[in-house]
């Protein structure tokens, strides 16, 4: 009797920049999108390798990166509330945050 073992294998490598020992076109490229992101104002620039095998379609890949960043954003938003609800409890009871100072 055989036995089928299913395989897979799936990378995904995000960079924000080239590596130090990258070659001349691979620098060149990542300051053409520095320059890029200077005239966008603000943005940011990332560039994503996924490999998957077995292969899967580019609307995949694309759906499933996209649900991705859906989720980084929706974490993004809450850690800004949170934020933005401690610097208001930081305003309106700072006595709260006062460093107890304990005499020796």
């Amino acid at each position: 009797m055989k036995v089928y073992k299913p395989e897979w294998r799936c990378t995904l490598d995000v960079t924000e920049g080239p590596d130090p020992t990258a070659r001349w076109k691979t620098r060149l490229a990542w300051r053409l999108r520095a320059l890029a992101d200077r005239f966008d104002g603000g943005s940011r620039t990332m560039k994503i390798d996924c490999n998957v095998t077995p292969a899967l379609s580019r609307e995949e890949v694309d759906t499933c990166l996209g649900k991705g960043f859906a989720l980084s954003q929706n974490l993004m938003l809450q850690l800004a509330n949170h934020s933005a609800c401690e610097d208001v409890l930081r305003d309106a009871k700072a006595e709260l945050y006062e460093e107890e100072q304990h005499p020796m």
